[in-house]
């Protein structure tokens, strides 16, 4: 049965929060503020947050930082998913994934059917593993952050979830690089 194992010990990632826009800033960040306002609820640090506008290389740019960064565990990108000109989150990001998660996709779909019918064939959410860092990158509104946090990563991103969670094979992301950036497990600080 799926959830919260009380014998396991809760351990709290580094999250870093990527809004994607051409006329946000922290000031009214509602996305953005809502995943930061999640993560430190559920006990996790936030690492980062920056806004960039709808750029291929700007939003590849930052997110390879961070991917980078030892004391980043996650990345959240909000914004830039839909199919208008503008929209070039997916097309920024994938390309630095090693293993991508396509369960991710399908089941945020799911999630967001159940929430707003038919339109949510619109999102283009997405998410994959790179430099031993998890990148889930979804739709630029509150609400499409509140469900895929609420309703996916709370879980996946808590040790103590049960059956199994990312965070229990975070120190094997990187074993076939070798160079030992999960080596010592999700317990940066």
């Amino acid at each position: 049965m799926a959830g919260i194992d009380p014998s396991r010990e809760f351990i709290p990632l580094c999250i870093a929060v990527l809004t994607v826009s051409d006329t946000r800033s922290f000031a009214d960040d509602r996305s953005g503020a809502t995943l930061v306002e999640r993560i430190e609820t559920a006990g996790h640090h936030l690492a980062a947050r920056a806004i960039v506008t709808d750029d291929v290389e700007k939003i590849r740019t930052q997110v390879r930082g961070w991917t980078a960064d030892a004391g980043v565990d996650v990345v959240i990108t909000t914004g830039g998913t839909g199919f208008t000109g503008r929209d070039v989150t997916p097309e920024a990001v994938e390309p630095l994934f090693e293993k991508r998660m396509d369960g991710f996709a399908t089941l945020f779909l799911l999630v967001s059917e159940r929430k707003i019918g038919t339109s949510a064939i619109q999102t283009r959410a997405t998410a994959g593993v790179a430099g031993a860092t998890y990148i889930f990158c979804l739709p630029g509104s509150p609400g499409a952050c509140r469900d895929a946090w609420d309703e996916i990563l709370v879980h996946q991103l808590d040790y103590r979830h049960r059956p199994c969670n990312f965070v229990e094979i975070m120190p094997r992301l990187d074993e076939h690089l070798r160079r030992g950036k999960a080596a010592g497990g999700p317990m940066k600080s």
